[in-house]
């Protein structure tokens, strides 16, 4: 007779707990995904392991492709002009490679595609809102990419799927080849059509468009419509894991290391982030001083043209108008020096030894001269974004800082704009329209389109930039640079790419 051998037990209060400290140092649970497929449906959460760092920035540059999408929605554009548009925006942020193609870092792409899409899937499931716009705009997305995908990997991942349906066999294709050419629309002489059945419930759009046959709870759709059936299945499902998200979402709050990425990517979605650089000074170009300063105001976004208005008409701005635009013009190009001769003089009405005392120190602090810890190396602070603009407070009475398409009300933006010599009615309308819908970013770029229509067509006609040095604007000091690149065409040098590519002297 055998005697059985227990195991032993393990007291639960002698058991090895993991410090959630160092949970992030043990060892993965989870093995790499392979990416077989240039295309995805994201129903498999990513179960690597990345950094902060890739985390925030993969999912920024989803965004980025994601503005740049509804903006083209924003301005109706045509499928054809919506395609040649984000070409290079998606070549730029979130390029994709084919099986086919040679590229070593294919699968280093794929990884930041699926996990940049489970990133924002976090940040944007809160809101219905967010929840909404995110799988409207991903749906987009997935179309471009999926009608140019290479017609045999289609093929395999379509196949890939779990779609709930079936091909057509030949037997039942002769059966009712009359009736599925008929309620197909199809006009190919030919018998070799493919067709799939798929329950009617998956395809409503189609039927209530009488474009599929009907037989015992069966749709019978041509090949055609493929793209409309999986596109349509991508939707409900992203909209399916969406409503889950939403639900775990609290539990991402007890990260601390999360939550406020999240968070500031939720806040994007209004102006999507982008950072200062340097490159947007045109210093190197044409030599900036206090005295150029009215001058080059014709090319201020409406914000600082504001500021800017203001202060020659009160001989004063308040601290934080004051901060906006200090830090814009250090951001154009104005150096130290000329920047204190620049309020020194616009301070007309004020005594010298009540500007020294109460504004010298600031102006010096914004340039990175004197201060504390955010001063140590000496660059002072960066100018704003569209994004700061636009989630900063709004501005008290007597104050003139923040973003004028989020802050005046329609009818006293329409004046200011009339004011700076925006006269189109056209333009006007628009605008009244994109800040109706809180697309402020959106509104400015019309004004901006509209101000430098002759000289885009010039550059895009004879293609003297590349077509990312066009993408939407987001950026006060971009704005600026681009007007001033654009309005001095015949100045530059040529080899002068715009905004994100090295510089040259303007000519004599």
């Amino acid at each position: 007779m055998l005697a059985a051998t227990a195991a032993p037990r393990i007291d639960a209060k002698r058991r090895v707990v993991l410090d959630h400290r160092k949970r992030q140092f043990a060892q993965a649970q989870w093995a790499e995904q392979d990416y077989t497929h240039r295309m995805n449906f994201y129903t498999i959460p990513p179960t690597g392991d990345i950094t902060l760092e890739q985390f925030e920035e993969w999912g920024i540059a989803r965004l980025k492709v994601l503005a740049e999408l509804e903006a083209c929605q924003s301005r109706n554009r045509t499928p054809a002009e919506t395609e040649e548009y984000m070409r290079p925006v998606m070549e730029k942020h979130m390029r994709l490679s084919s099986n086919r193609s040679n590229n070593s870092e294919r699968d280093m792409e794929r990884k930041k595609d699926h996990y940049s899409h489970w990133t924002l899937r976090l940040a944007f499931s809160g809101t219905a809102d967010l929840r909404q716009r995110f799988a409207r705009l991903e749906t987009q997305l997935f179309k471009l990419r999926f009608q140019h995908d290479d017609g045999k990997e289609r093929k395999e991942f379509i196949t890939s799927l779990p779609m709930s349906w079936e091909t057509v066999s030949d037997e039942e294709k002769k059966l009712w080849l009359e009736e599925l050419k008929a309620a197909t629309n199809s006009n190919n002489k030919t018998d070799e059509e493919s067709w799939f059945k798929v329950d009617w419930e998956k395809v409503p759009e189609l039927v209530e468009r009488r474009q599929v046959l009907l037989k015992r709870g069966q749709a019978y759709v041509h090949v055609r419509e493929q793209t409309s059936m999986v596109v349509n299945e991508f939707s409900r499902t992203l909209e399916s894991g969406l409503e889950l998200a939403a639900r775990f979402l609290p539990r991402m709050d007890e990260d601390n290391r999360l939550a406020p990425i999240l968070h500031h990517l939720s806040q994007s979605f209004t102006a999507p982030d982008a950072g200062y650089s340097e490159e947007s000074s045109i210093g190197d170009m044409a030599s900036i001083s206090a005295a150029s300063i009215d001058g080059l105001s014709s090319h201020f976004p409406l914000c600082m043209q504001n500021l800017h208005r203001e202060l020659r008409k009160n001989s004063h701005l308040k601290h934080f108008g004051r901060l906006q635009y200090t830090l814009f013009l250090k951001g154009i190009g104005l150096n130290l020096q000329e920047c204190i001769v620049f309020w020194r003089k616009s301070f007309k009405l004020i005594a010298d030894d009540k500007f020294k005392s109460e504004y010298l120190y600031n102006i010096r602090h914004n340039y990175g001269e004197v201060g504390g810890d955010a001063n140590k190396r000496g660059r002072g602070y960066t100018p704003y974004s569209c994004q700061k603009l636009l989630t900063e407070a709004p501005p008290s009475a007597g104050q003139t800082h923040g973003c004028p398409y989020r802050t005046y009300s329609p009818d006293n933006l329409i004046t200011l704009l009339q004011h700076v010599g925006v006269s189109d009615r056209e333009v006007l309308r628009d605008v009244r329209e994109y800040v109706g819908k809180q697309r402020y970013h959106i509104a400015c770029n019309r004004v901006f389109e509209a101000a430098h229509k002759g000289e885009i067509k010039k550059v895009k006609d004879q293609s003297l930039w590349p077509a990312s040095e066009l993408d939407t604007i987001l950026h006060p000091n971009t704005y600026f640079k681009r007007s001033f690149l654009l309005k001095n065409l015949g100045k530059v040098q040529s080899g002068d790419i715009g905004v994100d590519g090295p510089t040259q002297q303007m000519s004599d």
